[in-house]
């Protein structure tokens, strides 16, 4: 089984990308890093693609990974090889917020972010779970009141991007920025799939249980405490291109317990398909119009269970692995 860090979850439903203050750069720790050269050698490879088929059309699908090494560098040249062919690309639609619009969200939905009622963590998380936390917190931060005031899972994101970020590792690592600079580099038109707006996942978070978050609190200090050479070692298996690595590095209990919790929660798992939905939508468009699409999706969309490979296949594409 492979890992599925629950920052990528939370990056899945947008917690980490929403503004909790004023200024959203204070908060994300600025820009995403863009991979402005990618470079394929022996040792940083990357995965290959998948190539997919039905009758002429063809797509190829190049699986992001978050987190990945700080300053990583590499370079495709299988997908510059694609883009000599391809008629299209498909990327994520960044949700970008302004600064105008962050502080309409943070004045106007204040309550989905923090605790309610003058509360703080420390009130409403079991004991036991708090102790974690607050263990953590003095670990990776030196002020004992960071994050206090926000719902058990949107501090649990905060925690977490904090101690990547100390392990050499970041979830911003912007993959898709450096495929748009090579499709620009070839002329090659860019589509960007809108697989979610800020209404929903502020609608998402109306929804989530306190368990669950309680749950994914729980996952994210698994990670913290003892998960973080795990994900270190997935992402340098990624670097490498080994996917047998990655999916064969094993999921903390904590970790699936979120996992399950959160996809059997209606809201979340809402917006999961409404995910998986939009990219079907616009690879069977591109698809029936006869194109070669190169397209960048988040490598645990295409490869749990039930994901957009499976559903590919039982819509009568043909697909190679790479």
């Amino acid at each position: 089984m492979r890992v599925r860090p629950v920052a990528g979850l939370l990056a899945v439903l947008a917690f980490t990308a929403l503004p909790v203050s004023p200024s959203r750069s204070q908060i994300a720790g600025g820009p995403p890093d863009v991979l402005d050269e990618i470079v394929v050698n022996g040792e940083r490879s990357g995965p290959e693609m998948w190539h997919v088929r039905r009758g002429d059309a063809q797509l190829w699908i190049l699986g992001s990974l978050a987190p990945l090494p700080k300053g990583i560098t590499w370079r495709s040249r299988q997908a510059e090889q694609v883009m000599l062919s391809a008629n299209v690309v498909l990327l994520t639609k960044p949700l970008e917020i302004g600064f105008a619009h962050a502080m309409w969200i943070f004045l106007t939905h204040h309550d989905l972010l923090t605790v309610n009622g003058g509360r703080k963590l420390k009130d409403v998380l079991p004991p036991d779970l708090y102790q974690r936390f607050a263990t953590q917190r003095a670990k990776y931060t030196s002020d004992r009141a960071k994050w206090e005031r926000f719902r058990p899972i949107i501090a649990a994101a905060f925690l977490e991007e904090t101690a990547l970020r100390q392990a050499g590792l970041s979830s911003r690592i912007d993959l898709g920025a450096a495929v748009r600079n090579l499709a620009d580099k070839h002329d090659i038109p860019v589509d960007e799939v809108k697989i979610a707006g800020v209404r929903d996942l502020l609608d998402t978070l109306k929804t989530v249980p306190a368990a669950t978050e309680n749950k994914c609190l729980a996952a994210v200090l698994s990670t913290t405490e003892t998960g973080l050479p795990r994900l270190a070692e997935r992402a340098s298996a990624w670097t490498r291109g080994d996917l047998d690595a990655m999916q064969h590095l094993p999921d903390s209990a904590e970790d699936i317990g979120c996992h399950a919790a959160l996809v059997s929660d209606t809201g979340s798992a809402d917006l999961l398909a409404q995910i998986q939905q939009a990219w079907l939508k616009a690879i069977d468009e591109r698809m029936r119009d006869k194109q070669v699409v190169l397209a960048v999706v988040n490598i645990d969309l295409l490869l749990e269970h039930g994901g957009l490979l499976d559903t590919l296949r039982t819509r009568g594409y043909s697909i190679e692995a790479p």
